[in-house]
């Protein structure tokens, strides 16, 4: 099995898992917000992982981290993603899958899918609505959390703003591991 294998049925293992792993939640946060609209075409493109809650299909993911969106001619969006394995020069692991939106109103909700037909809620629930820079990424079990940006660094200002809101949304901000990238990048 290569590793790009393992690493896609730990994935979906994982989001798996994750979907049926809801915690109680007080009634303030039990429902996950979504941002109110998504423009696909302008969140298309390259995002690097600024910071994630720690996840069994990163495990092998030093740092460099990357997720690239592309918009199909369907409307589907392939998905690739990337990150150097045992150390920022090691050899880069790469995934790729698709997305399909499944909240049209908003554009915010859309399930990944890696294995067709297991797939992963993948819900965009903080952005940069004006420039389109940062994005926040969980899912409605909380396990999951992703903090994403344009350029290899994210504005600490930015960043503060995001883990003070993060908890209004019923995530833990001391849970987030910060993932290195290449200053080259």
């Amino acid at each position: 099995m290569t590793r790009s294998t393992r690493f896609a049925l730990t994935a979906c293992c994982s989001l798996l898992a994750a979907a049926g792993a809801c915690t109680p939640m007080t009634d303030a946060n039990s429902r996950l917000q979504t941002v109110d609209n998504v423009d696909i075409e302008r969140y298309a493109g390259l995002w690097y992982e600024i910071a994630r809650y720690p996840n069994g299909f990163q495990n092998q993911c030093a740092g460099g981290t990357t997720a690239e969106y592309i918009i199909r001619d369907n409307g589907d969006v392939t998905v690739i993603n990337r990150c150097n394995v045992g150390s920022l020069d090691g050899e880069i692991d790469s995934q790729e899958g698709f997305a399909r939106v499944v909240d049209e109103d908003t554009n915010a909700k859309l399930v990944v899918y890696f294995f067709f037909p297991f797939g992963g809620d993948y819900w965009i629930i903080d952005l940069d609505e004006d420039n389109y820079e940062w994005a926040v990424v969980g899912e409605p079990s909380r396990s999951l959390l992703w903090i994403l940006s344009r350029s290899p660094e994210l504005d600490q200002v930015v960043m503060n703003g995001i883990l003070e809101r993060l908890p209004d949304q019923g995530y833990d901000p001391s849970r987030l591991q910060m993932t290195p990238q290449s200053t080259g990048s």
